[in-house]
């Protein structure tokens, strides 16, 4: 179901005196149920995406309901971009209905004998016109629904009446956006339709959303920052980059794991029909792309597409190879492989390789080698 609540305000919330700075997000919570239990306490940014990943019955969804205040927690403090929202010491509990916030869930929630145009009004009737922040145009403009304004959500494809539920949400205004598992009802071709949208949302609006997933391609092509959850406790956060650069967390030794390349395409190469691609530590090939020069792009490279040399092999078809400076090698998840961690110029990278190619290349911490990339997976 889709769902959004009502923005409250500062004079009932009551701004901070002191510690988080207006554009930080911060949430501790404890919740106790019978064999689970929750314990979080987070500092996050107050901008971007911010991913709570983890397996299910990890908290995810506890936490995400715990900040929309559908979950009371017997412990809680809850500080939204300068406003505070819930404080169990002090006895301050706003709401749901008060909180200024959005809610996407799995699973849109319409009301199927309205049409399109009527479910959007009846999400911006909920705030008053002189609190709307965001307009009925650009919401429209942002998320392609503007042909399907006198459509009955029947006559919608999943994808399109996900987009119709997050723009219901966006028409409140939220100062924050929770989105629990968007995609998770469609189709690998509903999901690739409605995800350029999102990352639309990311990009033009300041509204900052915590998005729930268990997929790490996900994770990857739209967070800034990510929360890791085990057992309804925090076990990692950082940026995007750091957290799939790391070795010491279960998401490295996964088949994918990988990291994550902010780019910004450099030039094209007309008569070969590729782009470069260029980044602090190198630049990578791939298959031209429309973008212009300047324009920024997010790509990653999985581990299990890194091959490792001593010395720079000329006479290849691996054309995207990097000098790099070995920092780690641990265990892989299978006793034939091992995961070793390099740094290209201040650029991260991780090889997935045999551990009998590792003890032939007398590859530790401190080596300078040649990785070669064998392919480049775009993310938007």
């Amino acid at each position: 179901m889709n769902t959004s609540f009502e923005p409250g305000t500062k004079g009932e919330t009551g701004a901070l005196s002191g510690g988080l700075p207006a554009d930080g997000i911060r949430a501790r919570f404890r919740v106790d149920y019978a064999g689970f239990a929750l314990d979080v306490d987070l500092t996050l940014p107050g901008h971007g995406v911010t991913a709570l990943f983890g397996h299910s019955g990890s908290g995810k969804t506890t936490l995400l309901r715990c900040v929309a205040g559908l979950e009371r927690a017997a412990e809680a403090r809850l500080e939204i971009n300068g406003e505070l929202w819930q404080d169990s010491a002090a006895g301050v509990f706003l709401p749901t209905h008060r909180r200024a916030l959005g809610y996407v869930f799995q699973e849109a929630s319409l009301f199927p004998h309205l049409s399109v145009r009527r479910n959007l009004e009846y999400g911006m009737k909920r705030v008053d016109a002189a609190s709307r922040q965001v307009s009925w145009e650009r919401v429209l403009e942002l998320l392609g629904i503007g042909h399907l304004l006198e459509r009955l959500p029947g006559r919608l494809s999943g994808g399109e009446r996900q987009r119709v539920g997050i723009a219901r949400a966006l028409l409140t205004s939220p100062r924050l956006l929770l989105m629990d598992e968007p995609l998770a009802a469609l189709d690998l071709k509903r999901k690739n339709e409605i995800l350029p949208y999102l990352e639309r949302l990311h990009d033009e609006l300041d509204i900052p959303m915590l998005f729930v997933s268990h997929l790490p391609d996900e994770v990857a092509r739209l967070a800034d920052h990510v929360v890791l959850l085990d057992q309804g406790r925090v076990t990692a956060q950082g940026s995007l980059q750091d957290i799939m650069a790391r070795l010491d967390l279960p998401t490295a030794f996964h088949e994918d794991a990988g990291v994550v390349i902010e780019s910004v395409v450099a030039e094209h190469d007309d008569h070969y029909h590729l782009t470069r691609l260029a980044f602090p530590g190198g630049a990578v090939l791939v298959a031209r792309r429309p973008e212009a020069p300047g324009q920024r792009l997010r790509l990653r490279v999985h581990a299990r597409d890194v091959s490792l040399a001593n010395s720079r092999i000329e006479d290849s078809s691996i054309t995207n190879v990097l000098p790099a400076t070995v920092r780690e090698v641990v265990e892989a998840d299978t006793p034939a492989h091992v995961l070793v961690r390099l740094e290209a110029e201040g650029t991260p990278l991780i090889a997935r390789i045999t551990r009998r190619s590792c003890d032939q290349l007398g590859i530790a911490p401190g080596r300078r080698m040649w990785a070669q990339i064998k392919a480049v997976a775009l993310l938007g």
